[in-house]
């Protein structure tokens, strides 16, 4: 295979959520949507590719003194750097052309002194939309694309003690066609009705209540932020225990987000020992699935800092979200005392792939022991975003996926009617019209449909027009002037 990029563009909308959504030590109530076009030359023929996402506050870099303006703005201009040194590229596969971008766009942001976490953000806008354009070119799906091995993914030039693994080890027999939601309770999200002023009540047809939400969809997964703080959250994770026993009868399962509020080893061991003695929390916290990222990123894969995690017996099962920066980071994780890592597109899918290679390795290993890779979400929304990160979860098997786009977001009532149109006669398993007439996500029983999703080309299967948006200059000289 011969492939050369030729030319790639960014466009952009500006969405506003139905309810703030708070994570940490940020609250969204607004964020730029940004899609990316690659077009390609593959073999001598003509293919494009599109990506899509938030550029979210205060994840990338949480630092609290910083405009979320100035936020933006890297964010934006480190998939500007990705998205201007691809055209010109050439190589054999997907995943030589991706490493391409990665080696420059690494050699970039170590130049300006930006955390990998971020510069990679803008790497992969690129690598997604090369993954859909390589899949359309061929007219399969990206489950067929890796057992065919289409992408020309080769492990080993990046972990030698893969080398000879075979990348269908990891392929469930066929994608999952279903999957467990797993909804994001954020920080300021009422638990009932009843804590919702009248004044702040919404009349769009959705849940707003975390009691509401599980009624309404038959939630049975749950992924719970945590304030950090004793009293806090035993207060309210008491009052969701309470409900939760009430609403759902079987099949529970949650996780836990330690949004990295925690500075020490001893910190939290002790918050985490001091939790788990509070006796109306037994019968509930025997449904955690995991924690996620309770460390704060400067210390999280610090071994010297947590050289101690791994005697700690009583430990819960533990990934990394925000310290999975590098393709190193997995390794390093687990070496300290860690179960495993999140994916999720917008810190690459070639990187997951590697980290689901990982993992096999080790289960293979060390038989009995619990090795994770989750699927976690960024309030990411369709018509592209969502749908290609759900792919990826798919063909991996992980059932278990968190959600929140769907909620904190009016549906795709933002976008384009012809957008909307597209996107409910591609996935008509997955989207359903909202009383307004809006595509809405459709889930039952706690679970969606992936079945659209796994017979697309990379998930979306219809051809969006990104310049139904801003242009990157107009929408800079929209906002910045």
């Amino acid at each position: 295979m011969a492939i050369l990029i030729k030319n790639a563009d960014i466009h952009i909308i500006d969405l506003k959520t139905r309810l703030p959504f708070k994570y940490g030590i940020a609250t969204m109530t607004s964020a730029p949507h940004v899609f990316v076009k690659v077009e390609l030359e593959i073999d001598g023929r003509n293919s494009f590719g599109v990506s899509a996402d938030h550029l979210p506050p205060k994840w990338f870099t949480k630092v609290a003194e910083k405009s979320l303006e100035s936020e933006i703005d890297e964010m934006l201009e480190v998939v500007e750097h990705a998205v201007n040194i691809a055209p010109g590229l050439s190589a054999s596969s997907a995943f030589e052309l991706w490493g391409q971008v990665l080696k420059l766009q690494n050699e970039w942001g170590e130049e300006k002194k930006y955390p990998p976490l971020l510069y990679q953000f803008g790497v992969s806008f690129v690598e997604r939309a090369i993954i859909e354009a390589v899949c359309k070119d061929a007219g399969i799906s990206f489950y067929e694309a890796i057992r065919t091995k289409l992408f020309g993914i080769q492990p080993e030039k990046y972990f030698q003690q893969l080398e000879g693994f075979q990348l269908n080890e990891i392929l469930p027999a066929r994608p999952i066609p279903y999957a467990n939601i797993r909804q994001t309770i954020g920080l300021a999200d009422p638990l009932s009705d009843d804590e919702i002023p009248d004044e702040e009540k919404l009349s769009d047809g959705l849940p707003q209540s975390v009691q509401s939400l599980i009624k309404f969809y038959g939630l049975k997964h749950l992924k719970i932020k945590l304030f950090g703080n004793l009293e806090k959250d035993i207060d309210r994770l008491t009052h969701l225990a309470g409900i939760v026993k009430t609403e759902i009868k079987e099949g529970l399962a949650f996780t836990l987000d330690g949004n990295e509020q925690f500075h020490s080893l001893d910190e939290f061991r002790d918050y985490w020992e001091s939790l788990n003695s509070v006796n109306e929390l037994s019968i509930f916290f025997s449904h955690l699935m995991f924690v996620e990222q309770p460390f704060h990123r400067d210390i999280a894969l610090d071994s010297e800092v947590l050289s101690d995690l791994k005697d700690w017996d009583k430990r819960p099962l533990m990934i990394i979200d925000e310290s999975n920066d590098r393709l190193e980071s997995l390794q390093d994780a687990l070496g300290i005392g860690y179960h495993g890592t999140s994916h999720k597109n917008c810190k690459g899918v070639f990187k997951s792939l590697m980290n689901a290679c990982l993992l096999h390795q080790y289960r293979k290993a060390n038989p009995g022991e619990k090795y994770i890779l989750s699927c976690e979400d960024l309030a990411s929304v369709g018509p592209v975003s969502t749908i290609q990160d759900m792919a990826v979860a798919g063909a991996l098997g992980i059932d278990s996926i968190e959600r929140n786009g769907h909620h904190y977001f009016k549906g795709l009532s933002a976008f384009p009617e012809e957008v909307q149109e597209q996107v409910l006669s591609a996935h008509s398993d997955l989207y359903h019209p909202s009383e307004a007439g809006w595509p809405t996500l459709s889930i039952s029983n706690g679970e969606i449909s992936l079945s659209s999703i796994n017979r697309s080309h990379f998930g979306v299967g219809y051809v969006i027009n990104p310049e139904l948006f801003e242009p990157v200059s107009q929408w800079k000289e929209n906002n910045r002037s």
